[in-house]
């Protein structure tokens, strides 16, 4: 952790002489310029210079320094994390809309309030999951290496053939914002049929805006779907939740896309699913354990593979941003924040 950058740590209040001090921030990555100019004006904040994660040490200290941490879905804050006695901190302000990463339960014994970004970024996940599903479905990834490698012969009737995806089924698994964006997309723009299951009830209208049919098992989407495309939370409840079992029940045409969580796919099983031919091919934007990636995933053409650019648009990073500080603002005032989730 670098020197500290921010405010002055006290300010003098409009209505009288009284000095109040303002809350010690800790923001665990860097944010846009604008969010982090924002924040030092409202709090005496702490930037990560460095710009990589913290440490379990690292977090566990900041919660006896800091009144608010706020960490990214790359920082983990498990239970050893939280394992400390009587935190100064009393809020995890997460930019992110996942927060599989933090420690819910560990959290709430510790006595701190946990936040999230949710709705500001569903569009733009949506638009990079509909992205995934062209470049995979269409060898996107593939042809560039091609051609970059100098390796393009020229045209030829049987060069790189692919899959369409027009008029196909769109299968999402978790029925959510970012899946009904998802959906929008494919459907209105693809011309696909939509079918979804959630494991929570989804309500009728919601659902008519796409003409999306619910199906009644994860099987029976894997089964009938052209494209499956993931949209659940992650965590131990969703673990592996694709794995070798359920990939064979694909198509051998399907393509899979995953801007969920890593967690959510058996990397391993996929890569053997994809060379063996069970399906056709995969658009990954998350992974288990990422930054790495298992092997066998990297020696596979028939994955795309991206760096979790799901929600990597200057206007979405900055609206995660105003969030986090929408959740801080309330907090601060002693209300409860809107994006609560523990």
């Amino acid at each position: 952790m670098e020197n500290r950058t921010g405010s002055a740590g006290r300010r003098k209040q409009a209505w009288g002489n009284a000095v109040a001090t303002k809350p010690k921030v800790l923001i665990t990555r860097r944010w846009p310029e604008a969010v982090e100019a924002k924040l030092k004006e409202t709090y005496d904040v702490t930037l990560n210079e460095s710009d990589v994660p913290m440490t379990v040490d690292e977090i566990r200290q900041a919660l006896n320094d800091y009144d608010a941490v706020c960490p990214t879905v790359s920082d983990k804050v498990d239970a050893a994390a939280l394992a400390v006695e009587a935190p100064r901190a009393k809020i995890l302000a997460s930019y992110g809309v996942g927060y599989s990463h933090i420690d819910t339960e560990a959290a709430k014994k510790a006595g701190l309030v946990v936040t999230n970004t949710p709705e500001v970024l569903s569009g733009c996940t949506a638009d990079l999951a509909i992205t995934l599903m062209l470049m995979a479905a269409r060898r996107a990834g593939e042809g560039e290496r091609e051609v970059r490698a100098g390796k393009w012969t020229g045209w030829r009737p049987t060069h790189m053939i692919g899959t369409k995806v027009s008029g196909g089924v769109f299968g999402v698994l978790g029925f959510g914002r970012i899946g009904r964006e998802a959906a929008k997309r494919a459907h209105f723009g693809f011309g696909m049929k939509v079918i979804y299951f959630d494991a929570y009830p989804v309500k009728p209208e919601l659902a008519a805006e796409t003409g999306a049919e619910a199906r009644d098992s994860i099987e029976a989407v894997l089964a009938e779907a052209d494209v499956v495309s993931l949209h659940m939370p992650g965590g131990k409840e969703n673990y592996h939740l694709i794995s070798t079992e359920r990939l064979k029940l694909m198509k051998p045409t399907a393509i899979l896309v995953n801007t969920a969580r890593g967690e959510v796919v058996d990397g391993v099983a996929l890569a053997a699913a994809l060379e063996a031919g069970t399906i056709a091919g995969a658009g990954l934007d998350v992974f288990e354990g990422e930054p790495k990636i298992v092997p066998e995933l990297l020696a596979t053409e028939k994955a795309v593979l991206l760096p979790h650019l799901g929600s990597a648009t200057l206007a979405t990073r900055e609206a995660m941003g105003w969030r986090v500080m929408d959740n801080l603002e309330a907090f601060f005032k002693g209300e409860t924040p809107k994006d609560r989730v523990a």
